[in-house]
């Protein structure tokens, strides 16, 4: 049985994301005592305070898989040079009502990928600011900008030979990370 929960949130719900991908891929690279779960983001409503004493079912998963998690992924893609409404829309709601956020104290990773060269480093950025606010400590070193090209992954899906040493030196850095903070 696993002994660490890792809540994954992908900031893209479009079918054939890049970054659900890549979260898929990275899993396998993982130690047997982690498990995943992809938290599902495209279904909750626009967050609005006056919802916070009677949160939708969907907020109330949304918040029971963060709750049950030991460290948090987030694989994300950048729009318009900061990270995807949905994704900030899942922070907002699972960081409220004020004072009773689900994300505090839970150590979390942060990556992404997109067809650009210098992957998604504003959106990480972003994401970094909003989850130190939210007492979320983030690993911050390596950082993985991941270039979506030619050989990221190899014909199975796996991560590719040339990605694969800097990858695995990036989940063991948040698999430490994580049996640190957890």
């Amino acid at each position: 049985m696993a002994q660490y929960r890792i809540a994954v949130v992908v900031g893209s719900i479009r079918k054939d994301s890049f970054n659900k991908k890549l979260a898929l891929a990275l899993e396998k690279l993982f130690p047997a005592d982690f498990s995943f779960t992809h938290v599902r983001i495209d279904d909750l409503p626009p967050y609005n305070q006056d919802d916070d004493g009677n949160p939708s079912a969907q907020v109330t998963r949304l918040k029971g898989e963060i709750t049950a998690a030991q460290g948090l992924l987030f694989v994300t893609p950048e729009y318009n040079r900061s990270i995807p409404g949905v994704l900030k829309n899942a922070i907002d709601h699972a960081s409220r009502p004020y004072g009773k956020s689900v994300w505090n104290g839970k150590p979390a990773g942060v990556l992404g990928a997109s067809v650009g060269p210098i992957g998604t480093a504003l959106a990480q950025q972003h994401l970094r600011n909003i989850l130190a606010y939210l007492n979320v400590p983030t690993l911050g070193q390596p950082e993985a900008f991941i270039h979506n090209k030619e050989g990221l992954y190899d014909a199975a899906g796996n991560i590719g030979e040339a990605s694969l040493a800097f990858l695995q030196g990036w989940v063991n850095a948040y698999v430490d990370w994580v049996k640190k903070h957890a």
